[in-house]
């Protein structure tokens, strides 16, 4: 702390030189200094060498940080005043100018965005209400897919529905105005197989119409999703198929166990307009079973075949 007299604080910040007094005149000021009166004292220090707020002269300080022009807030959607102002006043101080300028700026701004959303909207008809059409390539809906499911290759490779169940197949679907979505699950085991045998053999379509939102721009990225998981004992591997719709991928689990082939998992998925569909193989056989799984590449072959046949179903 400093005091009258004694050397300022060294360790505060710098002090602002301090205006003279004026002498004052009339009723409101004092008279001239005469002799043996001291002159009118500056404001000193206080602690940590701050001059008191309320010792500041009303004068402009030199070592201020200027007031910054308004400028409007957010990208130009509305005006913002000089530092200080509330929220709905109009701009006030230096910037009330600038602050006035960026009002009509934003204005200007939203004018902009609002023709740019304008024309969006006419390009693609929702300005009237009217939507892109979905194309469902003469794909329809159906209450029970698993009707249509085409199980032939399966049969065709030594396998057949597992029986004692009443659910199987199981069959699920939900018709809506965005869209419509159908599953199947068949539940197979190797023909001929002994009760001792375990296995755990199943096939699971789905078929969905988008009829709102066009599935294509995000298609191949939902299955290279996969190749993303990894672990320390499997992979996945994702390759493009020709034949089938407009597009077709078939993803494979990749084992990194050197141990005999005792299963697979293989999805296939196709999407056709705004028709999208995929069936999924997996498959489980104990290394003590006299049967032995499938390969992935036999998996996908059988599923390739599959497809096809369903698919055409779907559209008579």
């Amino acid at each position: 702390m400093s005091t009258p007299g004694e050397t300022p604080n060294p360790y505060g910040p710098p002090q602002p030189p301090q205006p003279p007094q004026p002498p004052q005149q009339g009723p409101t000021q004092s008279a001239p200094q005469g002799p043996g009166q001291s002159p009118p004292q500056s404001p000193q220090p206080g602690p940590y060498g701050q001059v008191p707020p309320q010792a500041q002269p009303p004068q402009h300080n030199p070592y201020a940080q200027p007031t910054m022009p308004s400028a409007p807030l957010g990208g130009g959607y509305g005006p913002m005043g000089a530092p200080g102002t509330p929220p709905g006043a109009p701009p006030m101080g230096p910037g009330a100018q600038g602050g006035g300028k960026g009002w009509l700026w934003g204005l200007g701004g939203a004018v902009v965005a609002s023709a740019v959303w304008a024309g969006v909207l006419f390009a693609t008809g929702g300005f009237d209400g009217n939507e892109a059409e979905a194309d469902l390539a003469g794909y329809r809906y159906m209450t029970n897919l698993c009707s249509s499911t085409d199980s032939q290759a399966f049969e065709d490779a030594g396998y057949e529905q597992k029986s004692g169940s009443s659910s199987n197949p199981q069959h699920s679907s939900s018709e809506n105005p965005a869209l419509d979505s159908m599953t199947c699950n068949i539940d197979f085991e190797p023909s001929g197989a002994s009760s001792s045998d375990y296995s755990s053999v199943w096939l699971y379509t789905t078929a969905s119409l988008h009829k709102k939102t066009d599935p294509g721009p995000e298609f191949e990225a939902q299955y290279r999703a996969y190749e993303d998981q990894k672990t320390s004992s499997y992979s996945y591997e994702v390759s493009p198929v020709g034949g089938l719709g407009d597009e077709a991928y078939v993803v494979r689990q990749e084992s990194k166990s050197s141990t005999s082939n005792t299963g697979a998992y293989v999805i296939l998925a196709v999407r056709e307009g705004w028709m999208t569909y995929q069936s999924t193989w997996s498959e489980y056989v104990s290394s003590s079973s006299s049967a032995s799984a499938k390969t992935p590449e036999e998996a996908t072959e059988m599923l390739k075949k599959s497809a096809k046949a369903t698919l055409e179903k779907m559209k008579e």
